[in-house]
């Protein structure tokens, strides 16, 4: 009797963008020994990182910011505006608010710092593949704090007024850098009905992504910086 078999899983294909070259290597080096991703490709500059993306297709691109040439958040922006379906993770020494709110709303899909560990890159650049988002907890709490020291006037939140409370639980959620699994055990619903209420946020707040509900979260005031 023939032993039924079971179609392998296709490995994330990432390119590494980043002008150092010891940077590439080190992240190179962990992804070969990480089962279920593959470096297909290394650009030292924005524009490689475009020309790369265009021709390998990969599912991720690790975009640093600062190249010589187009940066990455213009990189970022080209590739997102692309008919691929290629998400971009921003890995970067965080050192100017200006990039975070640059990248996120260029269409970077996650945005991690550079101190962060290992395994936490590797477990951002899965979820991105997956079609979610992840911003660093460091990150979410640097960007609370600088919109809610905003003046009021200048904020430009729009209104929330088209959503349930029960979807507005979940921006919440959202804007505080949970993930749909972390967000379905608090709520205590299913992964699948955490997804269905993101897709409705998306829909009734115009948002391109889970990045710009984060990003709508903190303007709206829904999220309160860490003590």
């Amino acid at each position: 009797m023939t032993e039924p078999t079971t179609a392998a899983v296709a490995p994330i294909r990432v390119v590494l963008a980043d002008d150092q070259p010891l940077v590439r290597t080190a992240l190179r080096m962990v992804m070969a020994d990480t089962a279920g991703i593959d470096v297909v490709g290394e650009a030292g500059t924005g524009d490689e990182a475009v020309r790369l993306t265009a021709e390998l297709a990969p599912d991720v691109v690790v975009m640093d910011i600062r190249m010589p040439g187009l940066n990455g958040i213009e990189a970022t922006e080209r590739i997102a505006a692309g008919s691929g379906a290629t998400h971009v993770v921003v890995l970067t020494t965080f050192d100017d608010d200006d990039y975070v709110y640059g990248a996120l709303r260029a269409g970077a899909a996650g945005f991690l710092v550079k101190d962060m560990a290992l395994d936490d890159i590797l477990a951002a650049v899965r979820v991105v593949a997956a079609g979610d988002a992840l911003i660093a907890p460091s990150v979410t709490r640097r960007l609370i704090k600088d919109f809610t020291s905003r003046p009021a006037a200048a904020s430009q939140a729009r209104p929330l007024t088209a959503i349930t409370d029960r979807e507005r639980e979940v921006l919440v959620l959202v804007g505080s850098g949970l993930s749909n699994a972390e967000i379905a055990e608090r709520l205590f619903i299913s992964v699948a009905t955490a997804k269905t209420y993101l897709t409705r946020l998306l829909a009734k707040l115009g948002a391109r992504d889970r990045v710009q509900l984060v990003i709508i979260a903190y303007e709206a005031g829904l999220v309160s910086p860490a003590r």
